[in-house]
């Protein structure tokens, strides 16, 4: 069995560092089973969430919606990728036009493959990242951006990631594209917390249900809590439980 798990939202609170207790279980877990992580964050930032032991007992980590590829130090693949002119201004004026007015730099941020793009910025802090959260689940704003984006440009695509971005890279180059990876015989499980339809998670979900693995579960989580009391379930049900 392979298991894929999404980061932030998943396996720890979003942008924060996992929960102790929950990474020294996690940690065993990785030990003894086949784990993959597949995050929209470049590697850097996801060891800063998870660890370095935890990051390093995976057997591979698609970083940046799967357009770099590590397998422990060694990085096995990356993208070139950079976002066009046109699109970069657009996403400028976005951000200059939206009635949230609380801004903390780093709205464009650059990645392998991909950009993350923030109307509050990359640099909030908890605090202000809420304060953007509240704005946004009212008024649907980055739903909003990322229909008028992929309407304008239907060579991208930009999903809702996280708390407060939306993800954008060329289309097929997502979280999607890692299922070419495993061979259809593969039974896997994937654990994420935006699975639904303009969701970042929502593209590799579709890959899995098209693919025609053998076994391809689906499993979508609201937190790192549930996630933890699902593979304790599943642990439990295999009758090997891992202590806490």
């Amino acid at each position: 069995m392979i298991y894929l798990f999404d980061v932030d939202g998943t396996l720890t609170p979003s942008r924060k560092q996992i929960d102790k207790k929950f990474a020294i279980w996690f940690s065993k877990f990785c030990e003894h089973e086949k784990v993959y992580l597949v995050t929209g964050s470049d590697k850097s930032k996801t060891i800063e969430q998870v660890g370095p032991v935890i990051y390093n007992r995976c057997k591979g980590a698609y970083q940046c919606s799967g357009n770099q590829f590590w397998v422990k130090e060694t990085l096995m693949k990356t993208s070139d990728w950079t976002l066009p002119n046109l699109a970069r201004t657009f996403l400028i004026s976005c951000e200059y036009e939206s009635p949230f007015t609380l801004r903390t730099g780093n709205h464009i941020e650059e990645r392998p493959g991909m950009v993350n793009f923030s109307i509050v910025g990359r640099n909030a802090d908890s605090i202000e990242r809420a304060k953007y959260v509240a704005y946004d689940t009212k008024e649907n704003e980055r739903i909003k951006i990322a229909n008028a984006f992929n309407t304008m440009f239907p060579d991208l695509q930009a999903t809702v990631g996280g708390e407060t971005g939306l993800d954008i890279a060329p289309k097929g180059l997502d979280k999607g594209q890692i299922v070419k990876d495993f061979s259809k015989d593969t039974k896997i499980k994937f654990y994420g917390d935006a699975m639904w339809k303009g969701g970042n998670d929502y593209s590799l979900k579709l890959a899995l249900e098209e693919h025609n693995f053998d076994y391809a579960e689906c499993i979508p989580v609201a937190d790192w809590q549930e996630t933890w009391d699902k593979l304790k379930l599943l642990k439990k049900e295999q009758g090997n439980k891992i202590r806490d």
